[in-house]
């Protein structure tokens, strides 16, 4: 089977608020399998279903993985809330929605994340570094929020404008 297509910005779909979840069906159970194998192919540590084209509150995270085989714990987090906020960190991201651009985020630095896994089951986890900043990114995918909105204006702009000469020279 094909992989799913990572949608890009400036795909409008990007900037839809989620959907929550109010059943596991098979197709959530397929959609969630779809974004790890997703997530591992391009390679990532975390992917959003809006980044997938499906508007529901779901995201894949795997921040322990190395390139190769060994060592997948891939995680998948349904109806995702995040509380608890504590400090304040600065983190060099990148988005597999936002083609060839990195730039320094501020977030919390710990948070505690509460959803429900695949099997309905409650998860609550505190986190912190890494792990914190790509759940964080996450959710704002969930709710049509892309890293670069949380940039300098001026930075965004920047990229914008590389990015519709990128697709324009794509389109020929």
């Amino acid at each position: 089977m094909a992989l799913r297509e990572v949608v890009q910005f400036p795909d409008p779909r990007l900037k839809k608020v989620s959907e929550p979840i109010t059943e596991v069906t098979d197709e959530i159970r397929d959609l969630a399998r779809d974004m790890i194998d997703v997530m591992y192919d391009e390679p990532g540590i975390g992917l959003a279903a809006p980044q997938v084209g499906a508007s529901v509150r779901m995201f894949v995270i795997d921040t322990e993985w190395s390139d190769e085989e060994v060592g997948r714990n891939p995680s998948v987090i349904l109806n995702p809330e995040i509380s608890d906020r504590e400090g304040k960190i600065t983190w060099d991201e990148g988005c597999l929605s936002v083609p060839d651009y990195n730039a320094i985020v501020e977030r919390d630095a710990e948070i505690t994340l509460r959803g429900t896994d695949l099997d309905g089951k409650p998860i609550e986890e505190r986190a912190q570094g890494l792990r914190a900043v790509c759940i964080q990114h996450e959710v704002d995918h969930l709710d049509g929020v892309l890293f670069i909105d949380r940039i300098s204006r001026l930075k965004r702009s920047l990229y914008v404008k590389k990015r519709k000469k990128q697709l324009a020279e794509e389109q020929g």
